[in-house]
């Protein structure tokens, strides 16, 4: 675990197609937000990409970069959601 990182888990689920991945990571290089993890798969034509990032430089608040991405991810055909590690964690316990 990265000391310091304001820890982000962001995730884009759709049709796979061309540039998802160059799109997404040039939005996070542009905005200062740095990749810690990433895991992708593509399964019969649907792509699921799971990202933890490090937004302790974003130039922007959490929520305007989440808006931003979730708008990205309209213009590009998938569904990018954002959620802050410590929501997710609590979400996501058995």
């Amino acid at each position: 675990m990265e000391q310091g990182a304001d820890r982000t888990i962001i995730t884009v689920v759709g049709r796979d197609t061309v540039g998802i991945i160059a799109k997404v990571c040039t939005y996070l290089a542009e905005n200062q937000i740095n990749v810690l993890d990433i895991s992708q798969t593509i399964v019969q034509g649907f792509f699921n990409m799971m990202m933890i990032v490090d937004m302790n430089h974003a130039v922007k608040p959490f929520g305007d970069c989440s808006k931003e991405l979730e708008k990205l991810g309209e213009e590009i055909g998938v569904m990018i959601k954002c959620q802050r590690e410590e929501i997710f964690q609590k979400m996501h316990r058995i």
